[in-house]
C-alpha cells in the first residue's frame, strides 16, 4: 500500500507539473487580489504584484468598499470585482492570491480561504498575528504543495545579497554581534517593534540563523509596561505595548543580538537598519526598500582619540542605481519572481511565511519576555498572542 505522505508528495508535485504544463501551453495563471479601502487600503504596491506579467491573468479584486472596489478594478486590470474576498476565490478558483491590506484583522481568514481553496499566497506583512495562525495556514500550505511569500523584499534586495555574499568570504570575520534599531519617530517603542521590527528580524536570521531565547525590557514613560498599557496601534495591526523597548536575542555560535527603539535615541542612531559586527570589522545595512550597505573596520584609540570611517561596500553593485530601480515595484518583481520560481521547482521562497512568521514570534517574544520579566526561550511554547485575551 502507498504510504499517505509519499502519496501527498507525488500528488504536489503532479499539481505543480499540471500547472507549469498548462502555462506551457500558453494557458494563464489566474491572480487575484484582496485589498480592504477603508480599513488600510493596499500595501505597498501589493495591488500591482501581477502587473506587466503577460503569463498572469488578474480575474478578480475583492474589497468591501464600494469606491474602493472600483478604483481598485481599473488599477489593477481585474475582469471582475467582489465585496467579499470568500465568495471571490470560491467563484474564480484563482492559482495566486495576493493578500494586500496593509492592517491585520482578517489575516487569518484571508490566507485560510487562499490555502483552502489551493491557491499559492503572497501576503503584505505582518504576516499573522500571532503564531497560532501563522502554524494553521502553512501546515494547510505544506499539505497541498503550496507556496506562500511575505513583503520582506530586503532579504532579495541587491545590496544585501551582495553583503551576504562578501561576508560569507569573510568581510567581516566571524559575526559576534547584531544591533538593530527602529525608525524611532511617534511610533517608537511597541508600534515600531511590530511594523519595521519584523523586517529587521527577518534580517537576523538571514545572517545569524534561529533566536533561542529572547530577554527584554519594555517601557511606558518612565516605569516597566504593563498589560493594561497595551493599546492599538496607529493602523489596525493589532495591539501594541510600550513607548520604550529594549530587546536581546541569543542565537547560535555565541552571537548575541538587540533591537531598540526610543524616540530619544534617534538623533544618535541614525538612520533605522542593522548593524553586522564581526571580529574584523562591521557592516551596517541602511534599512529602506532600497537598502545601502556601509562598512566599517576598527580604528585604534590613540592619545587623540579614535576616527572610524565608513565607506560603501567595495564593488556594490547598487551604488549607481537609478531612482527608478530604487522604487518598490522592482523590489516587490523581485519578490514575485522568486515567489514563481519557487513554485515552479517546489522550493521556499526566498521571503517565506515560514520565515516571516518567526519575524512575528520574535516581535511576541520581546513582549512576553518584558511582561514577565523571564528569559522567554524560542521558538514560543505559547502561541497565542500575549497582549490579547484568549476566548
Amino acid at each position: 500500500m502507498l504510504h499517505r505522505r509519499t502519496f501527498l508528495i507525488g500528488a504536489c508535485a503532479a499539481l505543480v507539473t499540471a500547472n507549469h504544463s498548462a502555462r506551457a501551453a500558453g494557458q494563464k495563471l489566474r491572480a487575484a487580489i484582496i485589498g480592504h479601502t477603508g480599513n488600510g487600503g493596499y500595501g505597498h504596491g501589493m495591488d500591482a504584484l501581477f502587473a506587466n506579467r503577460p503569463d498572469i491573468e488578474v480575474v478578480a479584486v475583492a474589497d468591501p468598499d464600494d469606491a474602493g472596489r472600483a478604483a481598485a478594478q481599473r488599477r489593477c486590470a481585474a475582469k471582475s470585482a467582489y465585496a467579499d474576498f470568500r465568495e471571490m476565490i470560491q467563484r474564480e478558483q484563482p492559482n495566486l492570491v495576493s493578500v494586500a491590506p496593509r492592517t491585520t484583522p482578517f489575516r487569518r481568514e484571508m490566507l485560510l480561504a487562499a490555502v483552502n481553496a489551493g491557491a499559492h499566497v503572497i501576503s503584505e506583512k505582518p504576516f499573522v498575528r500571532a503564531p497560532a495562525d501563522a502554524d494553521q495556514v502553512l501546515a494547510i500550505a505544506d499539505r497541498k504543495g503550496l507556496k506562500i511569500a511575505v513583503a520582506h523584499q530586503m532579504r532579495l534586495a541587491p545590496a544585501v545579497v551582495h553583503l551576504q555574499k562578501k561576508i560569507n568570504q569573510g568581510l567581516i570575520g566571524d559575526l559576534q554581534q547584531l544591533h538593530a534599531w527602529g525608525k524611532q519617530d511617534n511610533r517608537a517603542g511597541g508600534e515600531d517593534l511590530l511594523v519595521l521590527g519584523v523586517h529587521l528580524f527577518d534580517l537576523m536570521r538571514l545572517f545569524a540563523g534561529d533566536p533561542q531565547w529572547c530577554t527584554a525590557r519594555v517601557m511606558q514613560g518612565n516605569r516597566d509596561a504593563r498589560l493594561a498599557d497595551a493599546h492599538p496601534a496607529g493602523e489596525d495591526i493589532g495591539p501594541v505595548l510600550g513607548d520604550q523597548v529594549d530587546a536581546q536575542f541569543a542565537f547560535d555560535h555565541a552571537v548575541t543580538a538587540t533591537f531598540t527603539s526610543r524616540a530619544r535615541l534617534r538623533d544618535h542612531a541614525g538612520h533605522w537598519g542593522l548593524e553586522l559586527v564581526g571580529s574584523k570589522g562591521t557592516a551596517r545595512i541602511l534599512a529602506d526598500i532600497w537598502p545601502r550597505v556601509m562598512v566599517s573596520t576598527p580604528a585604534r584609540w590613540t592619545d587623540t582619540g579614535r576616527t572610524d570611517q565608513w565607506r560603501p561596500l567595495d564593488d556594490d553593485p547598487t551604488l549607481n542605481a537609478t531612482p527608478a530601480e530604487r522604487a518598490v515595484n522592482p523590489a516587490n518583481a523581485r519578490l514575485v519572481d522568486d515567489w514563481l520560481t519557487a513554485i515552479k521547482e517546489n522550493r521556499e521562497p526566498a521571503c517565506s511565511g515560514r520565515n516571516a512568521a518567526w519575524a512575528v514570534e520574535m516581535v511576541l517574544a520581546t513582549w512576553r519576555a518584558g511582561l514577565t520579566g523571564t528569559r522567554v526561550k524560542l521558538p514560543l511554547k505559547d502561541r497565542t498572542h500575549p497582549l490579547l485575551k484568549q476566548p
